[in-house]
């Protein structure tokens, strides 16, 4: 199915907590920009009607702190209809059919577990309106190689891969695209993005929270399986994947994945793993529990652009600070001209991409006065303080719109797990860290000379 419009959104769990927190607010974003004005129909098994349905939007509205009563909510509210059913069964289908009347070029949205996705592709396909239509699934996209790559063979037996939408909501978030604009506008800086000049590179996700009310949830899956495989080697590949070519940012999607493809798979030997003081007495979380919430990994991208530049990542919760940086550290003056020796920094390049947008460049500067004493100076050349728009707003507008760069493909959610597939469970230690830490102690992945760099 071509790019465009389409005639009406269905929303599959529509009564869960995604939809609550973060669906319904954005789809009055894009009823206010104009995007959104078809029939919304949510699909659930509560035991509802559509006023009940209506009332839960509304309510969820004002739990974003947004007022029920705009024009732009109005409008929302009015678009909404409502189908209550079991999606194992064929009626439900037939009643989604019956309530889309004529519509047949349909967005249907999969807020529901993995594996709910075969059997609603089959639905609807047996109600016909699969044919034009669009697929967007959440994440988790599987739960390793071999479930990702069952659950794609499942969905393709209905929708084609350029019919698929699958959702990492990081690639909704303002800096993320922040940081792609950086990089393609600027000529001074994409040329030093390589081995040449790059020295290292890290990318930290720090969570100052713990899993709070998640703990099963939590239990089941842990830091490699909920941010690694996806949000940061999809914010790695955005910052090292070769531009995109001249057919536009269609070309970005099939860049990342070269990319991601390109990532050596990653041994025991290359990860760290913690778990935080305290998560063993989360509600939910299983005695003895060996589900990590730190996770560290070394990674080499065997590239010509990129070979044997050391790249770690390490993402965790209750560390100091809520904040995702990439840094990219340069390699310092061939030649010392003034005989600083260790006392002089290289330069250095910081992307903030949460919670805010932040770019920044390091250079070195001389003091004033006598002698030769270096100081380092931040260039801040990019600074808002958060995004300008949900990350759902703009997901779920670029998927009524058809415009798939915003999305994974098959072939990079299959790569990235087969970066990660063997570290996945319990491999390797699990090292006890204490709240508010940076975690276990995890400069072994580091180069020899260097340190983390904390996100300040």
């Amino acid at each position: 199915m071509g790019a465009g419009q389409v005639d009406a959104l269905v929303i599959f769990g529509a009564t869960g907590d995604l939809a609550k927190i973060e669906t319904f607010p954005a789809l009055v974003g894009l009823v206010e920009r104009g995007v959104l004005d078809v029939p919304v129909l949510g699909i659930a098994k509560s035991g509802w009607g559509l006023a009940q349905f209506k009332d839960y939007a509304a309510a969820a509205l004002k739990l974003n702190g947004m007022d029920p009563g705009t024009p732009a909510a109005a409008r929302m509210l009015d678009l909404l209809r409502y189908v209550d059913g079991d999606l194992g069964e064929h009626a439900t289908y037939q009643a989604i059919a019956a309530e889309l009347g004529d519509a047949k070029r349909i967005l249907h949205y999969l807020q529901v577990p993995p594996f709910l996705f075969g059997r609603i592709a089959e639905g609807i396909s047996g109600a016909g309106l699969a044919a034009q239509s669009r697929v967007m699934a959440e994440k988790p996209f599987g739960s390793g190689l071999a479930s990702a790559k069952a659950l794609n063979e499942t969905i393709h037996k209905y929708f084609p891969e350029e019919s698929i939408y699958r959702v990492d909501h990081w690639l909704g978030f303002d800096p993320v695209e922040s940081l792609m604009f950086a990089r393609f506008a600027n000529s001074i800086i994409e040329p030093l993005l390589n081995r040449n000049y790059v020295q290292s590179i890290q990318i930290t996700m720090a969570e100052a929270f713990d899993v709070a009310d998640r703990g099963s949830f939590y239990d089941r899956t842990g830091a490699v399986k909920d941010v690694v495989q996806n949000h940061m080697l999809q914010v790695l590949a955005t910052v090292l994947a070769d531009p995109p070519d001249g057919s536009g940012l269609d070309s970005w999607i099939a860049s990342k994945s070269k990319l991601i493809s390109a990532l050596r798979p990653l041994a025991p030997a290359d990860v760290i793993k913690g778990q935080y003081e305290g998560y063993l007495q989360v509600p939910g979380v299983s005695p003895g529990s060996r589900t990590e919430t730190y996770a560290a990994v070394r990674l080499s991208a065997d590239t010509w652009r990129w070979a044997g530049v050391p790249i770690v990542i390490r993402a965790g919760k209750c560390l100091p600070v809520t904040a995702t940086e990439v840094f990219l550290d340069f390699k310092p003056a061939p030649h010392d001209v003034f005989g600083l020796g260790d006392v002089i920094t290289s330069n250095a390049l910081r992307f903030r991409i949460y919670p805010e947008s932040h770019a920044v460049l390091t250079l070195v500067g001389k003091k004033p006065g006598a002698g030769w004493e270096p100081e380092v100076q931040d260039l801040t050349f990019i600074q808002h303080p958060g995004a300008d728009m949900r990350a759902y707003d703009r997901l779920i507008g670029a998927a009524l719109n058809g415009e798939r760069w915003l999305f994974a493909q098959q072939d990079t959610v299959e790569a990235a797990w087969r970066v990660v597939d063997s570290i996945v469970g319990e491999v390797g230690p699990l090292l006890p860290y204490a709240r508010g830490s940076w975690g276990p102690d995890s400069s072994s992945l580091l180069p020899a000379a260097e340190a983390w760099h904390d996100p300040a």
